[in-house]
C-alpha cells in the first residue's frame, strides 16, 4: 500500500483548518459572552436590577451579543477574504518587497540560487521570493495555499547575517512547511485571530477617547472608560487563548521543519548555527504592525511577548539545537566563545559534506535528442541500485539524489542561459524555445513568424539563439527545470499579459496541426500557475473514485498506449492500473482516441479528489510508464504534468 506521506499531511492540514474555526467559534461565543455581561452591569446599574436571563432577552442583551459577535465574525471575515489572494498578499501585507528574479544584490542572488535548488530537488515551482529590507533580525516564513504558488520572505538580517550554509538551512526549514500543507493553517490562523483581537483594540479606542472626551459628564466619561477597559481585559483574554492556539498549532510543527531541514540539506550544523545566531542576534519583526499576528509562521519568534514559555510559538532556541544533535549546542557555544567573530561565525564542517556531493555527480550525463528515452536512474543522480518504492512516496520529499541532481543541473546551465531566465523577455522567449527547439532552422523560423509583432510577445530570434541551443543539448532533462526557474520572472507579468503569453503559446502548439503530450503539459503548466485564480486554494469536491471513474479509464488509458507500441501490453497495463479502483472485465481495453480536452477535464476532475485518494492514482501512473523499467521523454513529461495538475511536487525520480 502507499504511504500517505505528503497526502496524508495534506488532508491533515485540511482537518486542521475546521478545527481551528471550531475553536474560532468557541471563542466567539465565550467573548460575547463576557462582553454581554459587562453590558449586563453597566445598563442595569440603576432601579432594580433584572435577572442576567432576563436581560439576555432585553433589546439591550440582543443588540449587545448580535453587535459582538457580528463584528467578530465580520473582522475575520474581512480579513480571511482578503487573505485568500495568497501568500503574495501576506508579503505586502507586512511591507516586504519583491525580489527582482535578475537581482544583482550578491546576497539576494545567493538567497536565490539557494532556493532554486531546493525547488528543484523537490519538484516545486520556484517561489516567489522577499525581502523585509528594514528587519535586521535573522527571521523567514513562507505563505500561500499550495506547493506551487507559495511566497517565501527573509529579512535582511537573514540574508546579511547569514553563511550560506546557514540559510541552506532555514530554506530547508521553509520548504518543510511548505510539503507538509502548514502553510494554508499559518494563514487561516491569521484571519482568525484578526476578530478575536478586534474588541481589544477596540476597548483601548474608548479608553483613549474617554480621557480626551470633553463631556460636562463625568459620569458618562467613567462609564465609557470602565466598558472600554472591561472590553480591554477581555480582549487580552482573547489574545491570551488566541497565543495558545498559536502554540498548539506550531510548536511541533517547528521541530519537524528543523529535523526535515537536516534531512533535505545533510547538513545538521546549517540550521543549527542559524539558530544559534538568533539567540544572540535576535529574530523579532520590529517595523511591522502584524510581528503578533505572524509570530506562528516564522522561523523565529517575531513578536516579544510575557509568559514566553507557555505562549510562545516555537520551542526554546537550546531545546531546538540539542533535538537537531545531541552536543551541537555545546559544540556552537565554545566556537563561538574561542576566537571566532560573531560575524564570522561560519561552520566548517560543511566543506567536506559539499565536496562528496560534487565528486558523487561525476557520472552525470544529460539527456540528448538522440536518445528518444532515458533510464529513470539517470533522469535523477540517484544510484540505479536504489530499491523500487511507490512513486508517490517520493512526492513531497527532498532526497540526497534530488539534491544532487539539482546541483549538477545548475551547474551545467551557461550564466547566459540561466540570466536569461531570470527577465521577462527571456523567460517568454523559453516558454516558445520549449516548443520548437527539436526543429530544424526552417521549421523555427516558419512557425516564430506566426507570432504577431510584440516587443515582449514577438519573436526575438537572438533570445532564441542564446536558449536552444542549451535545450538541445541538455534535453528533455532540462525542459521542466528550466520553466521553474522562469516562473518568478513570469509571474511579474500582469494578468492581461499573462493571458497574451498563454495565447502565444497556443498559437505556436497550433502551427503543425497536431499537439504532443509535451505541448499540452506546457500549456496547462502555465495555465495552472498563471491564471488569475492561481493562488486560490483547489477545494475537495469528491472523496470517493466513483464520481471520476471515467476520468480514471481517459488518464490510464493515455499512458497506456503511450507506454508501449504493443496494443495487448497496452491493455493488460491498462487494466492492472484500473483493478486498483474499479472491477475491470477481462476484455476491457483504453480507449483508442484521448482528446486533449478529455484529458484536461479528466485532470481537472481529479484534482478534485480529497488528498488521500491521490496516492493511488500517482502510483498507478508510475505503474504505467515504469512497467518495462524505462521511461520515454515523453512518459516522464506526462507524470510531470500529471503531479503538477494534482498539485502533487514531483521531485526527480528515482527507482
Amino acid at each position: 500500500m502507499a504511504s500517505p506521506g505528503f497526502f496524508q499531511r495534506q488532508a491533515h492540514a485540511r482537518r486542521n483548518t475546521l478545527l481551528l474555526v471550531s475553536l474560532f467559534l468557541v471563542a466567539v461565543v465565550l467573548i460575547t459572552l463576557a462582553v454581554c455581561l459587562v453590558g449586563y452591569l453597566v445598563t442595569s446599574g440603576e432601579g432594580a436590577r433584572p435577572s442576567l436571563l432576563s436581560w439576555f432577552g432585553s433589546v439591550h442583551g440582543v443588540v449587545t451579543a448580535g453587535t459582538v459577535s457580528g463584528l467578530i465574525l465580520l473582522v475575520s471575515l474581512f480579513r480571511w477574504l482578503d487573505l485568500s489572494r495568497g501568500g503574495a498578499r501576506v508579503a505586502t501585507m507586512v511591507g516586504a518587497r519583491a525580489i527582482d528574479p535578475s537581482t544583482r544584490d550578491g546576497d539576494e542572488r545567493r538567497f536565490r540560487n539557494v532556493v532554486e535548488e531546493m525547488a528543484i530537488a523537490s519538484g516545486v515551482p520556484v517561489p516567489q521570493l522577499y525581502v523585509m529590507d528594514h528587519e535586521t533580525g535573522i527571521n523567514a516564513f513562507v505563505a500561500g495555499y499550495s506547493p506551487g504558488e507559495a511566497v517565501m520572505v527573509v529579512t535582511h538580517g537573514a540574508l546579511t547575517q547569514l553563511s550560506r550554509d546557514e540559510l541552506q538551512g532555514v530554506v530547508g526549514h521553509e520548504f518543510s512547511h511548505i510539503l507538509n500543507g502548514d502553510m494554508r493553517i499559518n494563514v487561516r490562523l491569521i484571519a482568525i485571530l484578526a476578530g478575536i483581537l478586534m474588541i481589544g483594540q477596540i476597548g483601548s479606542h474608548l479608553m483613549h477617547s474617554a480621557s480626551f472626551r470633553s463631556s460636562s459628564r463625568s459620569n458618562e466619561r467613567a462609564a465609557i472608560g470602565i466598558f472600554g477597559l472591561a472590553l480591554l481585559v477581555i480582549g487580552y483574554v482573547g489574545v491570551f487563548f488566541g497565543r495558545l492556539i498559536q502554540a498548539a498549532v506550531s510548536r511541533q510543527r517547528e521541530m519537524l521543519a528543523d529535523a526535515s531541514a537536516v534531512q533535505f540539506t545533510r547538513n545538521p550544523e546549517g540550521i543549527a548555527s542559524a539558530l544559534f545566531k538568533i539567540g544572540y542576534k535576535g529574530s523579532f519583526l520590529e517595523t511591522t504592525s502584524h510581528a503578533s499576528d505572524m509570530n506562528h509562521m516564522c522561523f523565529g519568534e517575531s513578536a516579544r511577548m510575557k509568559l514566553t514559555s507557555l505562549l510562545a510559538s516555537h520551542p526554546p532556541i537550546d531545546e531546538r539545537i540539542n533535538a537537531i544533535e545531541a552536543g551541537m549546542l555545546a559544540r556552537l557555544k565554545s566556537r563561538h566563545r574561542d576566537t571566532r567573530p560573531s560575524a564570522s561565525l561560519d561552520p566548517t564542517a560543511q566543506s567536506g559534506a559539499a565536496t562528496e556531493g560534487t565528486a558523487a555527480l561525476a557520472g552525470f550525463q544529460p539527456v540528448t535528442p538522440r536518445t528518444g528515452q532515458r533510464n529513470l536512474s539517470a533522469i535523477a543522480t540517484a544510484s540505479v541500485a536504489a530499491p523500487v518504492e511507490p512513486l508517490s512516496n517520493q512526492v513531497g520529499t527532498v532526497t540526497t539524489g534530488g539534491e544532487q541532481f539539482a546541483e549538477a543541473l545548475l551547474k551545467q546551465l551557461p550564466a547566459t542561459f540561466r540570466e536569461l531566465l531570470y527577465t521577462r523577455s527571456g523567460a517568454v522567449q523559453l516558454c516558445y524555445a520549449l516548443l520548437i527547439h527539436a526543429r530544424d532552422e526552417t521549421d523555427r523560423s516558419k512557425h516564430l513568424a506566426a507570432l504577431p509583432t510584440h516587443p515582449l510577445f514577438g519573436a526575438q530570434p537572438d533570445l532564441q539563439d542564446k536558449l536552444i541551443p542549451t535545450l538541445n543539448t541538455l534535453g528533455a532533462v532540462v525542459r521542466f527545470p528550466a520553466l521553474e526557474l522562469a516562473m518568478p520572472a513570469l509571474r511579474r507579468l500582469d494578468p492581461q499579459e499573462r493571458q497574451e503569453l498563454i495565447q502565444a503559446v497556443n498559437l505556436l502548439v497550433r502551427q503543425d496541426g497536431r499537439v504532443t503530450l509535451f505541448e499540452f503539459a506546457l500549456v496547462s503548466f502555465l495555465q495552472r500557475h498563471l491564471a488569475n485564480d492561481a493562488e486560490r486554494l483547489v477545494k475537495t469536491r469528491f472523496r470517493s473514485y466513483r464520481p471520476v471513474e471515467n476520468h480514471l479509464r481517459t488518464l490510464f488509458g493515455l499512458l497506456a498506449r503511450a507506454g508501449t507500441a504493443d496494443a495487448n501490453e497496452a491493455n493488460r497495463v491498462y487494466r492492472e492500473a484500473m483493478a486498483g479502483f474499479v472491477s475491470v472485465n477481462e476484455d476491457e481495453t483504453p480507449e483508442s482516441k484521448v482528446s486533449i480536452r478529455d484529458l484536461a477535464s479528466a485532470l481537472t476532475h481529479l484534482n478534485g479528489l480529497s488528498p488521500l485518494l491521490k496516492p493511488a492514482i500517482i502510483d498507478a501512473c508510475g505503474h504505467c510508464v515504469t512497467f518495462d523499467g524505462e521511461v520515454k521523454a515523453m512518459e516522464y513529461d506526462m507524470l510531470r504534468l500529471v503531479a503538477d495538475q494534482l498539485d502533487c511536487p514531483m521531485p526527480p525520480i528515482q527507482i
